[in-house]
């Protein structure tokens, strides 16, 4: 979140709606990430998936002009057992001058009447904030392994998207349908045996790097763990020399890596362990940084 000094100029507190898109989209372009085009924020931020909440987060306005907003993803999910609204927090931005006025977008969003909140990506400032607020730490300890060439007989990496919904069932095909139009997201069954492991990854960047390809979802470990050679294969031959696996993520450790300490991630919810929480239906499926 940026801002420092305050200015005294009345702010109204709004909620985001479609027809604020575009605005909102140029917005987050010109002051938190240009890597995004304006058209590409206001894609990412429309859910792929359907769902009953009319906003995309609240917007913070000056005179008119807009000095901030924090864009969010809801979503009606079964989450420890139980049907729940989830609120996942995904980019927050406030011009400078008005920093003092901020927190009043997160505390519109903490006050939305959702049962879950996560913050899949905060920024260093904003992490001791939620932190006080009642927000905790997931454990995002992180398996970094080489890409090298793999061919194996009894794996093979599918990517037509007709044939992953034809092998998908059950949970799995719910989110495949859910993520499909993602625009952060890519989409692959690995078939081990004839068995299907369902696999989301994103590339991301590290020091600027767009060379890694970080693992969202994994729909059977031990089919992952051993489809994880030809996974990387995969990614190697598309420009991601390296993959991420977050052990919460993936089912445990992954072979030929090394381990380290991946980026704070939050969450906060009554009755809702670590455990319960993934990182769909938020910004890492949506936003493509």
């Amino acid at each position: 979140m940026a801002g420092c000094t305050t200015v005294t100029t009345p702010v109204r507190l709004s909620p985001v709606d479609d027809d604020d898109l575009p605005e909102i989209a140029r917005f987050l372009h010109e002051n938190l990430n240009d890597g995004l085009s304006a058209d590409g924020w206001a894609r990412a931020l429309v859910p792929s998936w359907r769902t009953a909440e009319p906003t995309h987060g609240y917007c913070l306005r000056a005179d008119g002009i807009l000095v901030g907003v924090y864009a969010a993803f809801f979503s009606e999910r079964v989450v420890a057992g139980r049907l729940r609204r989830v609120c996942n927090l995904a980019a927050w931005c406030v011009l400078d001058g008005y920093g003092a006025h901020g927190l009043k977008l997160l505390r519109a969003l903490l006050s939305s009447g959702a049962d879950v909140y996560t913050d899949l990506s905060p920024s260093g400032s904003v992490v001791p904030i939620e932190l006080r607020l009642g927000f905790q730490r997931l454990d995002t300890t992180t398996d970094v392994r080489p890409n090298l060439p793999s061919w194996r007989r009894r794996v093979r990496v599918v990517t037509d998207r007709r044939r992953i919904a034809d092998l998908l069932t059950g949970r799995d095909a719910e989110l495949f349908r859910d993520h499909v139009a993602a625009a952060a997201v890519r989409h692959v069954v690995l078939l081990v045996d004839g068995q299907p492991c369902y696999v989301m990854y994103r590339r991301v960047r590290r020091k600027r790097l767009p060379l890694f390809g970080a693992v969202v979802h994994v729909g059977d470990a031990t089919l992952f763990a051993r489809g994880v050679g030809p996974l990387g294969a995969h990614l190697l031959v598309r420009g991601m020399p390296v993959l991420l696996a977050e052990r919460r993520i993936v089912g445990g450790p992954v072979s030929r890596s090394r381990t380290v300490q991946g980026r704070t991630k939050l969450f906060k919810g009554a009755d809702v362990e670590a455990r319960d929480i993934d990182d769909l239906y938020s910004e890492i499926t949506s936003v493509p940084w």
